[in-house]
């Protein structure tokens, strides 16, 4: 049987690497599961892969959308779904953070798109909040955003099966301790600012562009609010990496709750050692 591989776990730990060392091995492609890296155009702060990174290797529902546009849980259940129909006579490789797509799409959710909308009249900001944080740990949405609240937690019109699994995938998850993790992701700013992470945000904000791709991914909201002069510069890097550690600690709650991962300390000296010990954990399933 073909294999349906998904390398699952924070921003920062090495997915990308191990993704295209495990496609390469078993001859695979490499489908995406990440919300933002869908998007056109929004590649240094999404830490979309370069195509040296991808080396050679196929990789498919990146780049699919205009930021202009909405892309929802439901899209990107319909777009992986076909991508498995399309490949089903290759192995496939499924790299990303965004557990809730990824779940979506492996898992029995079925869409009620005719359901009706509560408006939650009766409780406060602060009991929706508290009430999206438990359904949906990996959402980042302010206690104060009552719409976007009200909207996540309509997505009860979701109806989930969360123990059937309907495809033969495993689950790899890549971990290590928190302050490597937190490090690697300051670092990873850094570079990314290098890389022109600025030019790349003051592109869009130069056009106007505001739509909910720019104003709710990290990386491009701290940064508007620098060039609309809100903060200082320092300030918003320092947000960016504030907000990309919380998000990783969303992360990890969300696949340990949610999935049934295989757990890898990540070797970060000698990375062939994560790669064999995937590979072992992929033979034995």
């Amino acid at each position: 049987m073909k294999k349906i591989i998904c390398i699952v776990g924070p921003t920062g730990v090495g997915k990308t690497k191990l993704s295209v060392m495990l496609a390469k091995k078993y001859d695979a492609v490499i489908l995406n599961a990440d919300s933002m890296q869908v998007y056109k155009y929004l590649n240094i702060g999404t830490a979309k892969p370069t195509e040296e990174e991808k080396e050679g290797v196929p990789h498919y529902l990146f780049d699919i959308v205009d930021p202009k546009d909405m892309y929802t849980v439901y899209d990107y259940q319909r777009d992986l779904r076909e991508k498995l129909e399309e490949f089903k006579d290759r192995n496939i490789v499924i790299v990303g953070g965004t557990g809730l797509y990824l779940k979506s799409a492996l898992y029995n959710y079925e869409f009620d798109e005719e359901s009706e909308i509560d408006t939650f009249d009766d409780k406060s900001n602060e009991e929706l909040y508290e009430e999206v944080k438990k359904k949906f740990p990996e959402l980042d949405i302010h206690v104060n955003n009552r719409k976007r609240l009200v909207r996540a937690l309509n997505r009860d019109d979701i109806k989930t099966h969360k123990d059937e699994l309907l495809y033969p995938a495993v689950f790899i998850g890549l971990t290590t301790d928190r302050d490597t993790l937190y490090e690697r992701i300051n670092l990873r700013v850094d570079k990314m600012v290098e890389e022109g992470l600025l030019e790349e945000v003051k592109h869009f904000y130069d056009e106007g562009l505001r739509s909910k791709a720019i104003m709710t991914g990290i990386g491009y909201k701290e940064l508007y609010d620098y060039f609309d002069g809100k903060i200082t510069l320092e300030e918003s890097l320092d947000l960016i990496k504030q907000r990309s550690r919380k998000y990783a600690k969303r992360q990890y709650t969300w696949f340990k709750n949610q999935m049934d991962v295989n757990w890898i300390d990540v070797d970060f000296k000698n990375f062939n050692n994560t790669f064999d010990e995937a590979v072992k954990i992929i033979e034995n399933k």
